[in-house]
């Protein structure tokens, strides 16, 4: 019986043809076997492989797809974290951070991100042009990176490209509701085709943190709680400094005057849309379908996120004295940043303690840095920046990874991103401004930017 079922799809498909009145269905049947049998013979030593090689690929794109998802999710909670008289402007910003993140991943940072024998400063430094025939390795065999990256040069590309504009979208949050959008679209294109890249190359390109301490105390960082995350929140935090805090934040006498997000709902959205992208960006992150490592990336992953929002629960309610959403969600968040940078080499155990510990992370440094006035309206520098160092530093802790190089490699990505990031700003502020005026801030930029706003029918103001 189980070798009928498993005949039944070439049965059904030979009676199609017949049926279709072409009399070669033998013949038909030959030519695909030939193709299919040079097709295998093309896989020389990997021709055993070739199944896994077929599932590893569509893993890769359907991983890829997922962190595209992840935009959606980083639109929608920065523009439920914040007023909606800004809604429009949020998602413009997250519109164009995609557009341009993928085509100057493909101009230039693609090549940047791994320059192989192309550097101009070894290990430091590798800028590049735009990408080649990435299938001239070969579109349908082992060729560009054997069993260990089982994809195309393609697959490789469209994954790494989904990455690209994380960094620029960490810094759209932080930066809400003042800053001037033209001046925010130069810095979000140079970040991402610059920035980004080059502290990705010292990691992932064959850089100088992929050779520091050597064997097991090599720094390690599997998905980018630091190259990625961490680059993300330093560099918010350098544009934050430098932009000031929206209006009203903050009283004269010191004080805190809460200015609300609009719509929870679509912030708690956002967030569920980040943890289902999470799994392609921790999965895709095992570069092949191999089922051991998967599996456990995706346990790992879920149990983090789950341990982080409980613990910021638990804890924002302690000290707020009551269960606080928007803590709670970034608790989600900050499980997944924990998790990020180890979620292949600890423990399912391991991972909940990881978890948990960067949820109650997140609630102190989000109260921190309201109090010394750094206004982060979404709390990503807290989220991405603050808690991805402990997620790099935790897997020296539960993965075996080196303290020393984890801590150097911390600070290394982060005194980078800071640096590029406030001299980028500050060098926009004196060419271009990066602040609206008191007036547009006030009004909305959805008015003042855009000329349009994300609900018209329930203004109060007639046009």
């Amino acid at each position: 019986m189980k070798n009928l079922l498993r005949l039944t799809p070439g049965i059904l498909l030979f009676a199609l043809v017949a049926m279709a009145g072409l009399d070669s269905a033998s013949v038909f049947a030959d030519d695909y076997k030939a193709d299919y049998d040079a097709l295998i013979e093309a896989q020389g030593e990997y021709a055993y492989a070739f199944d896994f090689f077929t599932v590893s690929m569509l893993w890769t794109v359907i991983a890829a797809a997922m962190v595209f998802i992840m935009h959606l999710g980083f639109a929608t909670l920065e523009a439920g974290l914040t007023q909606s008289k800004n809604t429009v402007n949020i998602l413009f910003k997250n519109v164009w951070i995609i557009s341009i993140g993928l085509i100057t991943y493909a101009l230039l940072g693609f090549n940047t991100h791994y320059p192989i024998d192309s550097w101009q400063i070894p290990g430091w430094l590798g800028i590049n042009g735009p990408i080649g025939d990435l299938n001239a390795d070969g579109a349908d065999t082992f060729g560009y990176g054997g069993l260990g990256l089982a994809m195309t040069g393609y697959g490789d590309f469209i994954f790494q490209a989904m990455f690209a504009a994380t960094a620029a979208t960490i810094v759209s949050g932080a930066v809400a509701e003042r800053v001037k959008l033209t001046s925010f679209m130069v810095y979000s294109t140079i970040l991402v085709a610059f920035g980004y890249t080059i502290a990705g190359s010292w990691h992932w390109g064959g850089g100088w943190l992929s050779t520091l301490g050597g064997g097991d105390a090599a720094f390690y960082d599997f998905a980018g709680s630091t190259v990625v995350h961490g680059f993300g929140g330093a560099a918010a935090l350098a544009a934050v400094m430098i932009l000031g805090p929206r209006k009203g934040k903050y009283t004269k006498d010191g004080k805190i005057k809460p200015i609300l997000g609009h719509s929870m709902p679509l912030a708690a959205v956002g967030v569920f849309l980040l943890f289902f992208g999470w799994f392609g960006f921790n999965g895709g992150s095992v570069l092949s379908a191999n089922p051991g490592p998967l599996g456990l990336v995706f346990t790992t992953t879920a149990l983090a996120a789950a341990a982080g929002g409980i613990s910021s629960i638990i804890i924002s309610w302690v000290v707020l004295k009551k269960p606080d959403l928007s803590m709670a969600l970034n608790g989600l968040l900050a499980g997944l940043v924990s998790i990020t940078a180890g979620a292949d080499s600890v423990s399912a155990f391991d991972s909940i303690i990881m978890g948990a510990i960067g949820g109650v992370i997140v609630v102190f440094s989000i109260l921190f840095f309201d109090k010394i006035k750094i206004d982060d309206p979404v709390g990503a520098i807290s989220v991405h920046g603050v808690v991805g160092i402990w997620g790099t530093l935790a897997v020296a802790f539960f993965g075996g990874a080196s303290f020393s190089s984890q801590l150097i490699g911390v600070i290394g990505v982060y005194a980078f991103a800071f640096i590029f990031s406030f001299a980028l700003f500050f060098i926009i502020k004196l060419v271009m401004g990066v602040r609206v005026s008191e007036e547009e801030e006030f009004e909305g930029l959805d008015i003042g930017e855009h000329g349009q706003e994300a609900y018209p029918d329930f203004s109060i103001t007639s046009r």
